[in-house]
């Protein structure tokens, strides 16, 4: 019968039977990383198929965009917003990045990862010193090359 009392913790297990549940969930572990790998392959080569939907493909070609599964599913999400459907609303909002949402869980994120740091006693990560270079990237900025002194020190 299955049940607490015959569960035997790995610590009082043998090197080798330790050894050999860690090649079994190793094992599994990869199978169920392949597969969820084949499904996302397939879903992506699925979405990017192109269709001929009397309904979709005039509005999407009128938009200048391409007539795939990916873009009506999108389009079919837009027009549920419209019609007063809120969930999916939030998810265009969500996936568009014009949800606060994202902002709120980042700020949360970096107060957890904060006290986690805190409670095992690792400093808190310095912040460099801004370069500019992600505005440069965006075209903001000019971004300064550093000196070489501080290049030598690399």
């Amino acid at each position: 019968m299955a049940n607490n009392e015959n569960l035997i913790p790995f610590n009082r297990r043998s090197v080798d039977e330790a050894r050999e549940f860690g090649r079994r969930g190793g094992k599994a572990s990869g199978e169920a990383r392949r597969k969820k790998a084949d499904f996302r392959r397939t879903l992506n080569l699925l979405l990017t198929t192109e269709i001929n939907s009397e309904e979709w493909t005039p509005l999407l070609n009128a938009l200048g965009l391409e007539s795939t599964l990916e873009t009506a599913l999108n389009m079919a999400m837009i027009k549920e917003g419209l019609a007063g459907n809120v969930k999916a609303y939030e998810a265009v909002a969500r996936y568009s990045g014009q949800s606060a949402q994202t902002d709120a869980d980042q700020e949360e994120q970096k107060l957890r990862m904060d006290a986690a740091r805190a409670r095992y006693g690792q400093p808190d990560e310095e912040e460099e010193p801004d370069d500019g270079f992600l505005e440069a990237l965006k075209g903001q900025d000019d971004w300064e090359e550093p000196d070489e002194e501080e290049t030598a020190n690399i």
